[in-house]
């Protein structure tokens, strides 16, 4: 069984990555979430914890979001061919 501390860091380093895949920076990352940035903050920097389902709900809306234009992208190529 995990301990705290390195559920601590890893979410911190998916956190982190899934910024970094998004192309985003802090602030933009916390106004697409609606998050204050001292918060993203303090959990890019290991002071505080991001709960786990928090994390896994960015994770579902980011990835739902790409989906998303992907599927209007291709229909719009489709309307235009």
């Amino acid at each position: 069984m995990e301990n705290k501390g390195d559920n601590k860091e890893k979410n911190k380093e998916i956190l982190v990555n899934l910024r970094k895949e998004m192309g985003m920076s802090r602030k933009e990352f916390c106004q697409y979430f609606e998050i204050p940035y001292r918060t993203m903050q303090d959990w890019e920097l290991g002071n505080r914890s991001i709960p786990d389902y928090l994390l896994r709900l960015m994770t579902y809306k980011a990835k739902m979001d790409v989906l998303t234009k992907k599927k209007k992208k291709g229909a719009d190529e489709n309307e235009k061919g």
